[in-house]
């Protein structure tokens, strides 16, 4: 029987129960893929994150419920917390080598900043297609490396939304972000992945590797404060410097255990 180290972190969060859930598994090897994706499985949270040592630092891996996915940002976070808080990492900064590349973790505060890719976006229709998913015509379409973004140019259209999620699992993109200016913060954004078996996701990193760079240019900013999330809810701050995006958040430790596999 193999043992595997589990903690279960809320990113993005600036108290328990807030942010994004995410499972972290530390391994000294991998494991099957197969058995990674039942590990996800099993826990039923947006992502659970795995990462080995590698280097100086260490290479990561996401997987939804259903797939393995390219980039994640708030299970990144989550495995950052536990590598500096749980795993005696003496280091300010940590490096995770991943199938989006290079991914730096610093220090920052009383929380984490990561360092990220800035990801392309380009307009497009709305589509006959985009019409079938029961949401107000947006301000702006586009899409981007992973996803597809409306824009709106009022918060309440975004809260109010209910997006027809079998509708959005058949497009040809991970997931769909709906985001506007905020009333309390500058951005107010909601991610819908259901395609990856997360109806919705409350706090997304991934995403704001799009929304930063967006509304950061629209408000003619180098720093927004951005708010995600329906029910649930996260904060983080962002900001976009020379192609990277820079996402600042808190995270809380809410369980930690054993998974024994046979």
């Amino acid at each position: 029987m193999k043992s595997v180290p589990m903690y279960q972190v809320d990113a993005f969060a600036s108290a328990l129960f807030e942010g994004n859930p995410a499972a972290v598994c530390p391994l000294d090897n991998w494991l099957t893929e197969k058995e990674m994706q039942q590990i996800a499985l099993e826990n039923n949270l947006s992502e659970t994150a795995f990462f080995v040592p590698e280097g100086n630092g260490f290479y990561i891996r996401w997987f939804t419920p259903n797939e393995e996915v390219a980039l994640c940002g708030h299970a990144t976070l989550a495995s950052a917390y536990v590598i500096f808080e749980h795993l005696g990492f003496k280091d300010d900064e940590i490096k995770f080598n991943s199938k989006s590349g290079m991914l730096i973790v610093r220090r920052h505060g009383s929380g984490l900043m990561m360092d990220f890719p800035e990801l392309p976006y380009h307009p497009i229709e709305f589509s006959a297609e985009l019409q079938q998913l029961n949401l107000k015509k947006p301000h702006k379409v586009f899409k981007s490396q992973f996803d597809l973004m409306f824009v709106y140019e009022n918060e309440r259209d975004v809260q109010e939304a209910e997006p027809d999620l079998d509708a959005v699992a058949c497009l040809d993109y991970r997931g769909l972000i709906l985001t506007a200016p905020g009333k309390n913060t500058d951005v107010y954004s909601r991610c819908f992945y259901p395609g990856c078996n997360v109806p919705e996701d409350p706090v997304t990193g991934s995403a704001h590797c799009v929304i930063a760079p967006y509304w950061c240019g629209q408000l003619n900013k180098s720093h927004i404060k951005a708010m995600q999330g329906g029910k649930r809810q996260g904060q983080l701050q962002c900001e976009v410097k020379e192609g990277r995006v820079f996402l600042y958040g808190t995270s809380h430790l809410y369980l930690q255990g054993t998974i024994y596999l046979p």
